[in-house]
Parts: structure tokens; sequence; C-alpha cells
């Protein structure tokens, strides 16, 4: 079978109008002899008004019941998809996670998918129906609703794409692709014809929306191509694919930028080992996120000075943490939230030197001061304040070509 899954997002299901031009699209790769499989989200705005409802009965509402609660978005969706196709005229019906089954671990909120029984729907896609899935949601061996967190319907596709062998994988949602940066901050940004697993999941984890970074991790270890595009325009997306299927690619391929981060710097820090991880170990413990480190080198090899970037929403939380950890000494403490990390990336920067210079040196020419510096094989991050985002982004995107 020629199987191909469609993944929906809630902006595409997020009225009737949609939902009849989600159905649309259907039956055109149903009318080029595809078998298709649909994963759909929940109507856009349904899924947080169901959390916000469980957060009026309680801040620590049931994990169990959330999942069966916040589940319920994408049955609705489902159903309605389902419906329009029958009236149409074609074979549909929507199943749940539960009724395939998808078995996923006990973890509520966050569960993985473990398994995917295929029996039911390959039978059901042999009789020429078109079954729609509910996205984000699977059972436990427990027989209790799980959800795969928030953006998990993409997950729930590609994991469906690799057990079924589809051919392809479509992420349909409000945006035309992936593009060189947020359009919303850069009007000269382009769309990404082709960008690799490596990069997508950079870009994803530095604050690009389209998709989460979970599930093009799911795509990489399954090596699945996901097709990302519109379903409001008929034109072509962005493919992400294995790093080896792009022959023409630019130094940079992206840039990134983030607006929840914080800095935080404790001055005069003893200089001796194991100072820096029992700053770390009481965060860690506390589910805070440490991003950017930075330590400077000590004049006297008796006191250095320690900086590093957390979420601005665990601010409060780690003030509370330094200042009753009793294992650190410091003269004193330092935050600003008013920062922001840019990020560029790119395959092509491990093969070619000199991409730190020009991008210190672009920032430099607009005076945007650079106040904390990371890097990986494939990325480089300067952390700035917020206020030069917009101009250090337009200066990087001139600086490496990604307008032409």
């Amino acid at each position: 079978m020629k199987i191909v899954v469609l993944k929906f997002g809630g902006t595409s299901v997020g009225s009737i109008d949609r939902i009849k031009k989600v159905a649309n699209l259907i039956i055109k790769y149903v009318k080029k002899k595809y078998k298709v499989i649909v994963v759909s989200s929940a109507m856009s705005g349904d899924t947080n008004n169901l959390v916000n409802k469980s957060k009026k009965i309680s801040n620590n509402f049931s994990n169990a019941e959330y999942d069966v609660l916040v589940s319920s978005g994408e049955q609705v969706a489902c159903s309605l998809i389902a419906g329009t196709l029958i009236d149409k005229g074609y074979k549909s019906r929507s199943w749940m996670g539960w009724q395939i089954p998808i078995i996923t671990d006990d973890k509520h909120k966050y569960s993985k998918i473990n398994q995917v029984f295929k029996n039911n729907i390959i039978r059901y896609l042999k009789s020429d129906g078109i079954p729609i899935i509910t996205g984000f949601q699977g059972i436990n061996k427990k027989n209790r609703i799980t959800t795969i967190g928030r953006g998990g319907s993409d997950s729930s596709a590609i994991i469906l794409a690799k057990f079924f062998k589809a051919e392809r994988c479509i992420i349909y949602t409000d945006v035309e692709g992936v593009y060189t940066t947020d359009p919303k901050k850069l009007d000269k940004a382009k769309k990404i014809k082709v960008i690799s697993y490596e990069e997508m999941l950079e870009m994803a984890s530095l604050g690009a929306k389209v998709m989460q970074p979970v599930s093009i991790q799911d795509a990489r270890l399954s090596r699945i191509d996901i097709e990302v595009k519109s379903t409001f325009k008929n034109k072509s997306g962005t493919l992400i694919t294995k790093r080896k299927n792009i022959i023409n690619r630019n130094i940079i391929t992206g840039i990134s930028s983030t607006q929840n981060d914080a800095k935080v710097t404790l001055v005069g820090i003893k200089d001796k080992p194991g100072i820096a991880a029992s700053i770390f170990k009481p965060l860690s413990e506390s589910s805070i996120n440490v991003d950017m480190v930075v330590q400077n080198i000590s004049a006297d090899g008796k006191e250095t000075d320690l900086t590093f970037t957390i979420k601005n929403d665990d601010l409060n939380k780690t003030k509370k943490i330094i200042n009753s950890n009793k294992k650190i000494n410091y003269k004193k403490l330092l935050f600003d939230k008013n920062v922001s990390k840019v990020s560029i990336i790119g395959v092509g920067m491990i093969t070619t030197p000199g991409v730190t210079y020009r991008m210190f040196q672009a920032l430099a020419n607009n005076k945007i001061n650079i106040q904390v510096i990371s890097t990986s094989e494939i990325k480089i991050s300067v952390l700035i304040d917020t206020k030069n985002v917009n101009k250090a982004i337009s200066a990087l995107h001139k600086e490496f070509k990604l307008e032409s």
C-alpha cells in the first residue's frame, strides 16, 4: 500500500469552514491513490480552555484526570473531520488512541509512545476507509488514557508514519513552512526549501515555533522525512530530512531568537573545584534548566564571577534557591530580565572558517554588545539586550546572505 500520513494542526481545524477545506485536501490524496492516515490536533483554543478548567479546580489537578480531560479536544476535531468526509461520500471514521491501540508508558501528561498495534488500521485502509486518528494521546498498560505533551500531535503523526512505513508525513499548519527567521521580526525572511533534522532541532529548541523539539527528535530517530506546509495555500513547504540528502546549502540556514530569558550573576564566589556544581545541583533538583554559562578567569586564584541564563519564569524560584544555599558564599547576586538569546544555525559552519568572526563583527557594526556566548557544532548563540533583538536578526540575515 502507498500510505501517506497527514497531520492537521489546531488552526487548520479551527472552524467548520476550515474543517471542510481539510476534508477537500484529504480527498485530493485519496484521488492520487494514496491510503491516507489523518492525525488531528484539537480545534485552536480548545486545549487551552480545557487546561484552564482544570486549573480552576486545582493547581494540583490529578495528572491522570488531566489526560482524560485535555484529550477530549482531539476527539471533537476528529469526529467533525470524519463526519465531513462521510457527508461527501467517503468511508471514514474517527479513532481514539485507545481504539487502535497506541500504547504508551505510564507517565501521565508527558508519555512516550512505545508501540502501535497496526491490524485494525491496516484492515480499515484495505477496505478503502480513511482513519481520522486523535493526535497527542494513547493508552497505558493500566488502560488509562495518556497524553504525550503539548505539541504531541506532531509526534503522533511521525510515530504512526514510522510504524505504518508511510511514504510521506506531511504536517499541515498555518504557515507555508520553516523560515530563515521569524517573519514577524523580519519581513525579508525567506522560506527554507530543505533543512536537516539537526538544524531544525536547534532552531526549534532556540525559539522557532513551527514544531516542538521532541517531534523533530522523533523524526530524526525514526528517519522519517517531514514536509511542513500550509493548509490554506497551495504551495510547496519545507522538507525536513537527513543531512546527506541536502546538496546545495548556505553556510547558515537560519536565525532564531528567544524572548523569555533571564541572566543571573554571582559576583565574588570562591574559585575552587565543586563550587559550580553546588550552585547548579539544587537548581537541577527543582527542574530549572540552566542554559548559557560563563565563568570569568580569576585574577588572584581566589575569587571569580559566574554568569548563567535561565527562563524568566524560573527567576523568583532561582533567587530563593541561591539565597538559601548555605554551601556557597558570594559578594553580590545580580539579575537581568532584559536579555534575549540570538542564534545562528547551520551545518555549513562545520567546514567554513570565519563564521564566528563574521557574526561578532556584524553585531559590532550595529553597536550591539555581546554579554554571553555559547556554541555547538552547528550553532553559535549570543546573549544581548532584548531591545536589540530585531536589529541583530536583520544584521545577521544580511551578513550571511539569507535574503537572496
